[in-house]
């Protein structure tokens, strides 16, 4: 009995250990990171003007620069004459929050009927205070902690990851822009205003985060059609659906020529990696633009510990350079393309709420080729000899941090 408890003593200890080892690399690459980003001026980028495209009944109109994006969707809230709802992750209390909350606030005060939701917990740095609105103005923020005991289940522990603005069922927007200065001019990200009757599917996907939270009573949207080349995917958790990883995998079992993907965050799982291996190895071009370094350190080096098997697969991986790319975005065999706030890893894919927008049809998946090529003339692709080249503190690093991986 003595050896046995001096076993597990040790082994405790000893887990103990490898634990607050992890720990302590993660927080030391995170710091040194930050520190050196501090100090580092972000540069312009190339982008596309906002293009338009008609897909059956729809118009779908392609942002890449965020100062057009939040003309546009202050714009369409300043001409709101029934409805607004607005839903984001992170509503920043700067110039371009203030313009928003203020936009809202003007067409709750003219009649219109106006409903806010964001994520508490992406906006804990944000002084409450600024969530102030005339008492016109609906208010249903997500909460910090959901689920009352059952706070724990994993259906309860997602955030609202969505970035979605309504107005009067006739136009709407979806995409990565979170609402702030920071994504006017120095992120790269990609966003979609929607004009038609898919609008209804936009709108619908609100109402129902809506009811979720609040009882005041919000109509369901009408009119909603079959789109036979549009459809609307939602992550659910707290319904345990998680439809954005499966078109993701479709699509890449399908594709015989190409697939460009554009994430933040690539930290994809086990069947996502397997199915890009075998794209590759059947001879389709996988190219994929990712941050050089993006506005979360760890979750670099957490994605580093992919790249080897990548490369090695025969998939390309370009480093968006100067800048924050934060897009979510993909296009497979020119026919193929979606649009959403889904990253490649597991918070969004198996955790959050999010929406992604799936078209076929060949004149968006162009249009979104052409936004890819544009991102890569910004790019610098790294190739297996140069990765397998880094400095060996970087290795050992990875290496002590990769347990980490599906945290995220």
């Amino acid at each position: 009995m003595a050896l046995r408890k001096k076993i597990s003593q040790t082994l405790v200890r000893v887990g103990a250990g490898v634990v607050g080892t992890q720990l302590v690399t993660a927080a030391t690459v995170n710091t040194i990171a930050s520190l050196y980003r501090r100090h580092r001026t972000p540069r312009g980028f190339p982008y596309l003007e906002p293009t338009a495209v008609d897909v059956g009944e729809d118009r779908f109109t392609v942002y890449t620069y965020g100062a057009h994006l939040y003309e546009a969707m202050l714009e369409a809230i300043e001409a709101a004459e029934e409805y607004v709802y607005l839903e984001t992750f992170i509503w920043k209390s700067d110039e371009m929050g203030h313009r928003f909350l203020d936009a809202v606030s003007r067409a709750a005060n003219r009649g219109v009927r106006v409903a806010c939701i964001w994520d508490v917990f992406a906006n804990l740095v944000v002084p409450p205070s600024f969530f102030t609105f005339p008492p016109d103005v609906w208010t249903a923020p997500y909460p910090l902690v959901r689920g009352g005991v059952n706070f724990l289940r994993p259906r309860n522990s997602g955030r609202d990851h969505r970035k979605i603005l309504v107005v009067d069922g006739k136009v709407s927007f979806l995409g990565g822009y979170n609402i702030g200065t920071l994504y006017e001019n120095k992120w790269r990200d990609t966003h979609l205003k929607i004009e038609g009757p898919f609008c209804a599917e936009v709108e619908s996907t609100f109402v129902d985060m809506w009811k979720s939270l609040d009882r005041r009573h919000l109509p369901s949207p009408q009119g909603r059609t079959w789109a036979p080349n549009v459809r609307l995917h939602r992550n659910l958790p707290r319904l345990g659906v998680y439809p954005i990883r499966n078109i993701y995998l479709d699509a890449i079992n399908k594709a015989s020529r190409r697939i460009w993907l554009t994430h933040a965050y690539l930290l994809p799982d086990a069947d996502l990696v397997s199915s890009l291996l075998d794209a590759a190895a059947r001879g389709v071009d996988v190219s994929i633009i990712i941050p050089s370094d993006s506005n979360h350190p760890l979750t670099d080096w957490l994605s580093r510990a992919h790249y080897d098997t990548l490369l090695t697969g025969g998939i390309k991986l370009f480093l968006y350079e100067g800048a924050m790319i934060h897009s979510k975005t993909a296009t497979v065999d020119s026919i193929w393309s979606t649009v959403g706030t889904a990253n490649l890893d597991r918070l969004s894919l198996l955790g959050n709420y999010e929406v992604n927008v799936e078209i076929v049809d060949e004149n968006m998946a162009h249009l979104m080729e052409d936004v890819f090529r544009t991102d890569l003339t910004n790019c610098h692709e790294l190739t297996l000899d140069e990765w397998r080249a880094r400095p060996r503190y970087a290795r050992l690093a990875e290496a002590i941090i990769k347990p980490l991986r599906p945290l995220l």
